[in-house]
């Protein structure tokens, strides 16, 4: 065989190693990458499931205090268990302390997971519910969306579209395709038409339960008194404030000695007792952090759960 030739063969030999080897780093690049997504996969999806039942964990807990505060009787006020939020806490602290072991890494191995919550009075808010019933504008209601409106600087163009929308989406028999969906809490109000700065401002002062209710003047905001008070302002509502932290009102009559004939108080739009709470729990494991919101029902010794949503994000900077 001529040099040439053998040079020709040992540049093929060379160049069939090169691929050989090309097509196997290949192989083995696509096999670890594989294997990686599917314990990525098999990661997520175990957080996803402890996250899950940790929550509905953490909601019946949540139930329980509604119930055993509900069985020691009287008004709901603010000074009551239920009432203090659970700072974020270690959840592996709690299990230590079930488990009855003095160190905390005998708990349980794993990520870390944190906890914390509280639970909100939404009778402490303005009731989209009492606005409109069926295709009727409930008068009273309407005023005090207006002096809310008023008190937070929004046009009250959007308080007359949203009425509108209300009734559309509420009217019996209503056979009209474009009609809005009723909403089923205020973050969905956008569909109706508020603009997303006026929802913002809303937010902490409304909500929208399944049922009319009246306004807990024990949980109540300023904002919220001065809108369902009619003709209170900020000084008489700091004033309520301000007695019922010494001592909560045990009836709306304990009201109205407070503010006199001055301020009307109707037994059908107040009260002092709440039937309705949302429930926020919040858990971060690692870069992922899990938020559950669910609206709460109390009915004497029951606490039923009317609905749960849950979202979930990775917090920046986190790997």
């Amino acid at each position: 065989m001529s040099p040439r030739a053998r040079c020709r063969q040992g540049g093929a030999a060379l160049l069939a190693a090169m691929l050989t080897v090309t097509l196997v780093a290949t192989f083995a690049a696509t096999a670890l990458w594989q294997q990686w997504r599917s314990v990525e996969v098999e990661a997520a999806e175990r957080t996803r499931i402890q996250s899950a039942w940790i929550l509905i964990g953490a909601l019946d807990w949540s139930r329980l205090i509604l119930i055993e505060d509900s069985r020691a009787g009287g008004a709901d006020h603010l000074a009551e268990p239920w009432a203090v939020p659970l700072e974020e806490a270690r959840l592996s602290t709690f299990l230590a302390a079930d488990r009855n072991v003095t160190q905390i890494d005998d708990a349980g191995g794993g990520e870390e997971a944190f906890l914390s919550g509280q639970i909100i009075d939404l009778q402490s808010r303005l009731n989209l519910a009492n606005l409109v019933s069926g295709d009727t504008v409930n008068e009273a209601a309407l005023a005090q969306f207006e002096r809310l409106f008023a008190q937070l600087g929004l046009p009250p163009a959007e308080l007359t579209a949203l009425v509108q929308a209300l009734r559309q989406a509420q009217a019996p028999g209503n056979e009209n395709t474009d009609a809005p969906l009723m909403p089923q809490s205020p973050s969905q109000l956008a569909w109706l038409g508020l603009a997303p700065r006026t929802l913002a401002l809303l937010a902490p002062h409304i909500t929208l339960l399944p049922e009319r209710k009246p306004v807990n003047l024990n949980t109540a905001g300023a904002e919220v008194l001065m809108a369902t008070l009619r003709g209170l302002d900020r000084a008489g509502a700091d004033r309520i404030m301000a007695v019922r932290q010494m001592q909560p009102f045990r009836s709306v009559d304990d009201v109205k000695k407070l503010l006199g004939e001055q301020i009307e108080v109707s037994g059908s739009e107040h009260g002092v007792a709440s039937s309705y709470f949302e429930v926020h729990g919040r858990l971060r494991m690692g870069p992922t952090v899990v938020q559950e919101r669910s609206l709460v029902r109390r009915m004497g010794l029951e606490a039923t759960t009317v609905w749960r949503e849950r979202t979930g994000a990775r917090v920046p900077g986190m790997s």
